[in-house]
């Protein structure tokens, strides 16, 4: 199980978690739903109390994974396959352009 802590800017939205057995789900923060119920993190997942649940990684995680020639460049120099998305998306995107941040919960 991998686990990461979603940003919106400086402020934690949620969680989003991969099962060992490859779903994804995506719970909001109890405080960001409290203090910002309209500031979604994207159009296709409106702030809500239920959790979000995929078998693939959500669209709006996907979009912030390198692609072409940086890609290749993170794959290798972390030696993490392209196919493992989640892998990708906590190397990489702990500091995007944009407002989110994708900040890895270490399970140890």
């Amino acid at each position: 199980m991998r686990k990461a802590e979603i940003y919106y800017d400086t402020i934690l939205a949620g969680i989003l978690t991969e099962s060992d057995e490859g779903e994804y789900v995506f719970v909001y923060n109890n405080d960001y739903i409290e203090q910002y119920p309209e500031q979604f993190i994207t159009f296709t997942m409106p702030v809500s109390n239920n959790p979000y649940k995929s078998d693939r990684l959500f669209p709006v995680f996907e979009g912030l994974i390198p692609e072409g020639w940086l890609l290749d460049i993170a794959s290798n120099n972390w030696k993490i396959n392209k196919n493992d998305r989640m892998g990708l998306l906590l190397a990489c995107c702990q500091n995007c352009i944009g407002a989110l941040r994708v900040l890895p919960i270490n399970l140890d």
